[in-house]
């Protein structure tokens, strides 16, 4: 009879016993070692995980078939997959473990390659890296470390940027952007112009004529391509930048939900609250309250006293 294979929040922990979170970090050597270096098969449902391994020795196994390793090395291990891992005593590096919803990258049904590549266990091989790139994967997992064990400001969007980095810098190690060849690599390309173009210019709530013509395409082109490597249409990334930052705004600024709204060029803040309920499924005022508190929680529960047995955020219901 096949054995069952256990889920965890992190490796060990029962989702019953733990406070919430949702990016969480450690050493390799504080965790497997409780557990004599033998992390046994399981998986997240939920959970993102990057492991940077500086040195030592080991394997990861992915669904049962088992990976040897050479630091130093990184190990990707997207939800839902069965892994384990088997670590020498002297083993030095860090994992990374995230809520997928909680990050954008991680959670955009962007279909490119990059996002094909982070949809399955990576173990990537670091030692013949350049060396630059080496450096900065090894020094932004640090940032992340010192980070999330600290209480400085602004940690959340901190901790955000250094991952999605640390990620990025990992992917590009693998040549995971070389997947699917020139054509992918020249869509992909297109499309970090109109997000470059959005970030610039999406308070002005510009037609998605004006992005087509700063790329000297037609609007359908443009959506082609935007559907293409996002999964979405050119008007859902403007919908969804103007959401992702109205989110950001009234978590970390103290600012009326009015005056956000007109910081995002809404005439109207009614209107800017009917859209934000329709998209993120409760009222901006209810969104910023129940979202300031799971974050107080959060950064009492990551307090360097307190043991990290770590729970994903439940979330809050919609209004009626």
């Amino acid at each position: 009879m096949r054995r069952e294979v256990p889920t965890y929040e992190l490796y060990g922990e029962r989702p019953d016993d733990r406070p919430d979170f949702w990016l969480h970090c450690e050493t390799l050597f504080s965790r497997s070692s409780l557990h004599r270096f033998e992390i046994g098969l399981h998986r997240h449902d939920s959970f993102f995980q990057l492991l940077h391994i500086e040195s030592g020795t080991g394997s990861a196994n992915f669904d049962g078939v088992q990976h040897a390793f050479e630091t130093p090395a990184a190990i990707v291990v997207p939800p839902g997959f069965s892994h384990g891992f088997a670590f020498s005593n002297d083993i030095v590096g860090h994992i990374v473990t995230v809520l997928v919803p909680e990050v954008p990258l991680l959670a955009s049904s962007r279909n490119g390659p990059l996002s094909r590549w982070l949809r399955q266990p990576q173990l990537v091989a670091l030692r013949g890296a350049d060396p630059s790139n080496l450096a900065y994967i090894g020094a932004t997992v640090a940032r992340i470390m010192d980070e999330f064990s600290g209480r400085k400001p602004n940690k959340t969007r901190l901790l955000e940027a250094y991952f999605v980095s640390a990620l990025m810098l990992v992917a590009r190690a693998a040549g995971a952007d070389d997947a699917d060849g020139r054509a992918a690599a020249q869509r992909d390309a297109r499309l970090e112009q109109l997000l470059e173009l959005i970030d610039r210019h999406f308070r002005e709530h510009r037609p998605v004529s004006f992005y087509a013509d700063a790329l000297n395409i037609s609007p359908t082109h443009l959506n082609r391509i935007a559907q293409a490597a996002a999964g979405l249409t050119t008007q859902q990334l403007l919908i969804r930048k103007l959401i992702d930052t109205a989110r950001r705004d009234l978590v970390v600024t103290p600012t009326s939900v009015q005056n956000i709204a007109y910081g995002l060029g809404f005439t109207d803040p009614a209107y800017f609250s009917r859209m934000f309920q329709r998209e993120v499924g409760v009222t901006p005022r209810r969104f910023r309250l129940e979202e300031r508190a799971r974050l107080v929680e959060a950064s009492a529960a990551s307090s360097p006293e307190i043991a990290p047995a770590l729970s994903p955020p439940i979330p809050p219901p919609r209004d009626s």
